[in-house]
């Protein structure tokens, strides 16, 4: 993915109406609709949650009606509790091997300059499960820059991967008679770390971060999947050595089988960077005038293909109101006096780099036994009546 240029976002004093006004109206341009149309819901929908308390939130693809997602329905995930943080108290610690050690409250961060990135966030097990197919969602975020404050805690020579720690924490059970209490972390290498895009954010679609999706800090790491943008942040540590836990090399791991020289290998591969993906959201329907509406996004995108039963692929037309590179891309295809009965509507997204989205029986999606990183072409099923 490329990046989006730094901008300000200034929400002070009697600019916050007018900044609020904005942005609310660039919501509704970015994502045109016709008047008098009507939703048809699928037929293919998703079974009751069974783990409410560790997925929130879930994106109802039908009623996605704005390029923004807004706060109150953007989906959350908890490994552990979700913890209730004091901002007042609430402070950052930056150690490890690193020259000068500091500690930064909400409001230092906040004072330091400030970067906003809007990013489409997906959770690396959505589709991948029969009842989660909404852990997605696009905001606008905001916060400062991370890579400065690595700098000028001075990494050591020998310092080669960063920790982020969350406030998070629940057991872990190694073995029968091993038990222990641990935060949530994950960690990326000092070069992804030190990407300029990456920020720590203290803010999404202009007001702090919600309780559920990280507050007072989180990591906003553009272009990975959900799991490497750890909420509720309260330590980052640099290693001198490779950092291994539950949620780095037991879970959030992809098993994949792969062909070198004639041979089977298994591969397994921490999930990281997000992949290309698409999906059809909504199926809408004036009189006899039917829209087939989706998204694309995990790479830049150069086009998306929308089929029809098992008939040929067709170009949809994609909404270039909005430009932001780690922001999906809705995209339309008219779909004009469909006969009656059910059809199933299958899309797929290429990218400016050529990559195609994979069939779900391409190897390459074939060959993984694990839900973990399931961008394969996404089916639904619907009935014309």
């Amino acid at each position: 993915m490329h990046y989006l240029p730094r901008r300000e976002f200034m929400v002070r004093g009697g600019a916050t109406l007018v900044a609020l006004a904005s942005f609310q109206s660039r919501i509704a341009y970015a994502f045109p609709t016709r008047a008098g149309e009507e939703v048809i819901k699928w037929l293919d929908q998703l079974p009751p949650n069974p783990v409410p308390q560790v997925i929130k939130n879930q994106l109802v693809w039908e009623d996605l009606d704005s390029w923004v997602t807004p706060n109150d329905k953007f989906f959350s995930i908890a490994h552990f509790d979700r913890p209730v943080i004091d901002e007042s108290t609430w402070k950052l610690e930056i150690g490890g091997s690193v020259k000068k050690p500091t500690a930064l409250t909400l409001a230092d961060i906040k004072a330091r300059p400030r970067q906003e990135v809007t990013f489409t966030v997906e959770c690396s097990g959505n589709t991948g499960l029969p009842f989660f197919n909404g852990g997605i969602g696009n905001a606008r975020w905001a916060g400062t820059p991370l890579a400065p404050i690595l700098m000028e805690v001075g990494v050591l020579d020998s310092g080669i991967e960063i920790v982020f720690w969350g406030a998070d924490k629940g057991e872990i059970k190694r073995a029968d008679d091993v038990k222990f209490t641990q935060n949530f972390a994950r960690s990326m290498s000092l070069a992804d770390a030190l990407d300029p895009k990456n920020i720590l954010c203290y803010e999404m679609n202009g007001t702090a971060l919600p309780a559920d999706n990280g507050f007072p800090l989180r990591l906003i790491a553009p272009g990975w999947y959900g799991i490497a943008n750890v909420k509720w942040l309260k330590r980052i540590e640099v290693r001198d050595q490779r950092f291994v836990n539950q949620f780095m090399g037991r879970d959030y791991v992809t098993l994949r089988e792969e062909e070198h020289n004639g041979e089977t290998v298994w591969m397994e591969t921490s999930v990281g960077r997000a992949r290309l993906k698409s999906a059809p959201a909504r199926v809408t329907h004036i009189g006899n005038d039917y829209r087939i509406v989706g998204a694309a996004w995990g790479a830049p995108i150069e086009k998306v293909d929308v089929k029809i039963d098992d008939g040929p692929w067709m170009p949809a037309t994609i909404d270039e109101t909005e430009k932001a590179d780690f922001a999906w891309k809705i995209w339309s295809v008219d779909w004009p006096k469909p006969s009656a009965g059910e059809h199933t509507v299958t899309s797929r997204a290429v990218s400016t780099g050529g990559q195609v989205q994979p069939a779900m029986d391409d190897p390459v999606i074939a060959k993984k036994h694990t839900y973990w990183e399931s961008n394969g072409q996404v089916t639904r099923r619907i009935a014309i009546h």
